[in-house]
């Protein structure tokens, strides 16, 4: 399971405070837990004010770089951010987000083929936004993959969303997202399958449990990543579970590594 750290995001009010006060510990500490937590990726969002993006970008990028070793996942509809943070990662990138908006494809998609990176495909277009029907979801999924292929990237590079939406406001949401995933894995068995996890606890009480049960059904559909905060102990521990119990955990090594580091369980006194 690819697990992608959610935190550093400039949509967040305490991370638009550190990135506007140039606050160097504040950031280097949410990268430092995010990979003591377990995080594959980090995801870098810097949009608190669309002119310094850019800049933005690249000082997030810096800060994180000199505590970790972790690829990052670039998070903006900007290409100039985008562009400006993939010449200073150190590491192969993820680009985060394409989808079937023609804004996206002209500005987004060329750089994903000039620098080789990763990349998070999501399942909407100009024409629909978010699909209601799953073969909807998998038609854009269709056209985006074709033209990631043309850009020269392997199914491999890709993280394709089904896009999670709240099931406070639609009572199909689950469905949906499990027969889209269901359908990605089907047609694309060497392709990464993430999302957004907590959009489906939207506007709920209990957010925490509707994640967790969320994700270990998404799982079993397929799933193999998700955009989640690592350092939450009970999310953490059910993922490790399922992983565990879908047979992609050998001789229980990630479990228990995981229980016996004290990242998962009753926190230690």
């Amino acid at each position: 399971m690819i697990i992608i750290g959610e935190k550093i995001n400039g949509t967040r009010r305490r991370v638009a405070q550190a990135i506007v006060e140039r606050d160097h510990e504040f950031i280097k500490d949410l990268a430092r837990k995010q990979a003591e937590g377990g995080a594959h990726y980090l995801d870098v969002n810097a949009g608190t004010s669309p002119d310094r993006e850019p800049e933005d970008m690249v000082w997030l990028i810096e800060n994180i770089q000199e505590v970790v070793d972790l690829p990052l996942c670039l998070d903006s509809a900007n290409p100039a951010a985008l562009e400006s943070g993939l010449q200073v990662v150190k590491r192969p990138a993820l680009i985060n987000s394409l989808s079937g908006e023609k804004a996206r494809i002209e500005g987004v998609l060329p750089l994903a083929g000039k620098y080789q990176t990763g990349l998070v495909v999501l399942a909407l277009d100009d024409l629909t936004g978010i699909p209601k029907r799953s073969e909807e979801r998998l038609e854009i999924v269709s056209k985006l993959v074709g033209l990631a292929e043309e850009q020269g990237l392997s199914h491999e590079q890709l993280f394709i969303d089904p896009l999670v939406t709240a099931i406070s406001t639609g009572v199909d949401s689950g469905m949906v997202t499990f027969e889209t995933i269901k359908g990605i894995r089907q047609r694309y068995p060497a392709a990464h399958i993430t999302c957004g996890l907590s959009n489906i606890s939207f506007g709920l009480p209990l957010r925490s449990l509707i994640n967790r049960t969320f994700l270990a059904m998404c799982m079993m559909c397929g799933l193999d990543s998700a955009i989640i905060d690592p350092n939450d102990r009970e999310l953490m521990g059910v993922l490790l579970a399922a992983e565990m119990l879908l047979g992609r955990d050998a001789y229980c090594r990630g479990f228990l590594g995981a229980y016996r580091a004290g990242r998962i369980g009753p926190p230690t006194k």
